[in-house]
């Protein structure tokens, strides 16, 4: 019953994480749209009330009309909608479900003891360990670096190789399912971060200033601005992070920590070439996709280098021979029959009988063969062989005989 709980608790907590996350990445994406689409007014009354930029829009079949004052309209609003919810909200749901997942079961989820042994206890205190370092590293590179000449290079360059030497780390260290979770996690937590250390309070700050008929400090803003631009570049990082525990065959190389990086690196780059085409496009310049592109032959020179190896000609003769189910069961026996019993039936699986194994057929082969998520961590090391020959089963059939 705990684990079925335990399923239910993962389920609904998966479920609102998505909602959650897409309600913040959609006004994130939308606000660095629009500041970066907005033209200058030309109406006298939109000047006179001190309005910086304007757009026209049209969805759902009506015209909108924002704007946005240079610093604040010059009676300020009773009511004020601020966008922070969404992203605690999606950080407490995304915690609490790599809480139930990961941390509660981190002697399964957390800890391979071919990459590093040790205990679950240790490898929980590192992994919350990952997610405050990489915040206040983080922080000190943008509060020391990034009012300096070329400030945005210096501190887009820094964070680059700090993330390149936590991915390096968290492979050395964990799982590596859950290596590339908690690097997702690690980034998502410093965007939340902001939100909460930086951007909301630098903007109650600014409206009690105006509000008070004081000057507005201008480092509020700034502030604002940049960890706001910075949450947007980790977006498409973080969602690749998280979404690659579905494909087993990106995070089980000896080099996997490399793959992270290149698919993080991938999407920042391709999110960067939409900011940019923004700006390109209210200036009349040319859109510049240079930085997509390059972040595209990165994914393609990814796709290359993982592809699987040609085979051998013994291999290739050994495919054409049918493969006997008596040889399949002893694969299953050895490798997958321990997690999955009538004592012990994982997520209600049961391999313990022929006939069972073929009324799985089709989760062992996607499973196994194609996905190569299981066994979990590869914890009973299963070969490549052996999943090819599971492979051969199923697409010949899945024959019991």
């Amino acid at each position: 019953m705990d684990a079925y709980l335990l399923d239910w608790a993962n389920l609904l907590l998966r479920w609102a994480h998505v909602i959650t996350a897409i309600a913040w990445i959609g006004s994130s994406f939308y606000f660095v749209f629009l500041d970066n689409s907005l033209t200058p007014p030309t109406a006298p009354d939109l000047k006179q009330k001190g309005v910086d930029g304007e757009l026209w829009a049209v969805h759902g079949g009506g015209f909108y009309h924002p704007q946005k004052y240079l610093v604040a309209p010059k009676q300020m609003p009773e009511h004020l909608h601020w966008f922070y919810w969404e992203s605690y909200s999606t950080w407490l749901t995304g915690f609490g479900l790599f809480t139930v997942l990961y941390l509660f079961n981190a002697g399964t989820f957390l800890v391979d003891s071919s990459v590093h042994a040790w205990s679950p206890g240790a490898a929980i205190a590192t992994a919350l360990g990952f997610l405050v370092a990489f915040w206040f590293v983080y922080d000190i590179i943008c509060r020391a670096f990034g009012r300096r000449k070329n400030g945005d290079l210096i501190v887009g360059a820094g964070v680059f190789v700090f993330v390149v030497l936590a991915a390096w780390l968290a492979c050395q260290l964990f799982a590596g399912r859950a290596a590339f979770l908690l690097m997702g996690a690690m980034l998502a937590t410093s965007m939340s971060a902001n939100v909460f250390f930086w951007i909301i309070p630098g903007q109650r700050k600014v409206v009690a200033q105006l509000k008070a008929g004081q000057p507005v400090d201008p480092i509020y803003g700034w502030r604002a601005k940049q960890r706001s631009v910075h949450n947007t570049y980790f977006t498409l990082p973080v969602l690749v992070a998280m979404l690659s525990n579905h494909y087993g065959w990106l995070y089980q190389g000896k080099h996997n920590w490399l793959v992270l990086v290149l698919l993080m690196l991938a999407g920042a780059l391709i999110r960067h070439s939409f900011v940019a085409r923004h700006k390109a496009l209210v200036q009349g310049r040319r859109a510049p996709w240079e930085h997509a592109a390059i972040g595209t032959l990165a994914l393609v020179g990814l796709a290359f280098w993982l592809a699987p190896a040609p085979q051998s000609a013994e291999a290739k003769a050994a495919a054409v021979k049918p493969v006997a189910f008596s040889d399949v069961k002893a694969v299953i026996d050895q490798r997958c029959v321990m997690c999955h019993n009538a004592q012990l039936p994982n997520k209600g699986v049961m391999l313990d009988k022929p006939e069972l194994i073929k009324d799985h057929a089709q989760l062992i082969y996607q499973q196994a063969a194609v996905l190569k998520q299981m066994p979990l961590n590869n914890a009973t090391q299963i070969t490549d062989a052996e999943r090819a020959l599971i492979k051969r089963w199923y697409e010949a059939g899945a024959p019991a005989q």
